[in-house]
């Protein structure tokens, strides 16, 4: 074998998979309709599933092999990403939504405060001068605010950094410290919260089943699910108030 083979063959070894995107697309789809339940009733999935393809494409063109993750994960941490950032830039939800949602907030923070326990539902209504109905609507609309969500809080940034040596370089040393630290405090108030919302936390996130799912698991219907998640992520706005921008 010449040097010139020999060069040829390396160069094969160094040229990248070729990504069908099309054979992806379903992933798209099925991360985006889990994605659905944060989002108002007026947005349509087909929104989601088209930022969702962005972050796909951007997937095809920025995954490296070489680094050791399979391109399904690398791509699946780019589509929630992608998502995350149009729910960042559109934030649908009408000023009044926020500021019940800020009520709430301060609300169970309050009662906890004053009772030294996690606070019930009923606490938290009573504390807000509104029946229980009235306060299960109030979660269920908060459920399209910018909650402390996974996402932001633990989500694509690292996996970005594993994936693009660029962005590790650019990494500084109190930035990696401050990430590390705000992912133990999270862990820490999610071990925190009431058994339920951690198991709804966990089922929506770790297993990434869907709301009617994890309804039937809890035999309730999908919409408390979705009220049970909101509570749990003001509860955790809440319980990590420092960590936030906006407080």
């Amino acid at each position: 074998m010449t040097a010139i083979d020999g060069l040829a063959m390396y160069d094969q070894t160094q040229i990248q998979p070729q990504i069908d995107i099309e054979q992806y697309a379903p992933l798209v789809k099925r991360i985006a309709h889990h994605m659905m339940m944060r989002m108002p009733a007026s947005v349509q999935v087909e929104d989601l599933i088209q930022a969702g393809m962005i972050g796909l494409i951007e997937a095809s063109q920025k995954y490296d092999a070489s680094k050791g993750a399979s391109f399904e994960t690398y791509a699946g941490i780019r589509i929630r990403g992608s998502i995350v950032d149009e729910m960042r830039r559109g934030d649908w939800a009408p000023r009044s939504v926020h500021r019940n949602a800020r009520k709430v907030q301060d609300a169970i923070a309050q009662v906890e405060a004053k009772t030294g326990r996690d606070a019930t539902d009923q606490e938290v209504a009573d504390h807000l001068e509104v029946s229980l109905e009235e306060y299960h609507s109030i979660l269920q609309d908060s459920t399209s605010t910018r909650l402390f969500s996974y996402e932001e809080a633990v989500g694509d940034d690292d996996s970005r950094i594993v994936q693009d040596s660029n962005a590790q370089a650019n990494q500084s040393p109190y930035s990696g410290l401050q990430k590390n630290n705000l992912r133990k405090c999270l862990a820490d108030a999610i071990k925190s919260l009431p058994e339920r919302e951690q198991l709804v936390l966990a089922l929506y996130y770790d297993e990434e089943l869907n709301l009617k799912e994890i309804g039937q698991i809890l035999g309730v219907s999908e919409s408390r699910v979705s009220q049970i998640h909101s509570q749990a992520a003001l509860r955790l706005r809440g319980r990590l108030k420092e960590w936030d921008p906006e407080n």
